[in-house]
């Protein structure tokens, strides 16, 4: 038996490891800003968008049904609730497009560096064998010339 909790408690540590990640939790909250989120994209389809569009000669795409069949237990597809749906994934999707935009935006001009100086050389040639040097050199290590201090 102690083989099995073993494995068991190897497992529970695991997923303990596993769901106390970061990049987890991050998700998480993720999902659920998202599903806030979706609420909030929908309300402005349907209580905003929606009514603006009839003026202009639009429709109310959710009240779009098609009965398939007779009386009243006859199925009845709601393919304006789908459009519908489809409208507010497009809206969603351009909002967070936007919003990804605007803060990619912000954040390359918060962390625009300086453009880097370039760095002052180390090495020098020696004008007699043109061997690599330390720019410091007096004589050069190769071919024992001594160097013009210029």
């Amino acid at each position: 038996m102690s083989k099995g909790k073993g494995k068991e408690k190897g497992f529970i540590a695991e997923f303990k490891k596993f769901i106390t990640r970061g990049n987890v939790m991050d998700m998480a909250v993720g999902v659920i800003v998202g599903g806030a989120f979706t609420s909030i994209v929908t309300s402005l389809n349907q209580d905003i968008l929606t009514p603006i569009l009839a003026i202009f000669g639009g429709t109310d795409f959710s009240y779009l049904t098609l009965t398939l069949g007779k009386g009243e237990g006859a199925p009845v597809l709601n393919y304006g609730n789908f459009i519908t749906a489809v409208i507010n994934f497009l809206i969603t999707a351009m909002v967070i497009f936007l919003m990804i935009k605007l803060i990619n935006k912000v954040g390359d001009k918060l962390s625009h560096k300086e453009e880097e100086k370039p760095k002052a050389p180390t090495t020098k040639k020696c004008p007699f064998c043109m061997s690599e040097i330390a720019i410091e050199a007096t004589r050069c290590p190769h071919c024992t010339s001594k160097l013009d201090e210029a």
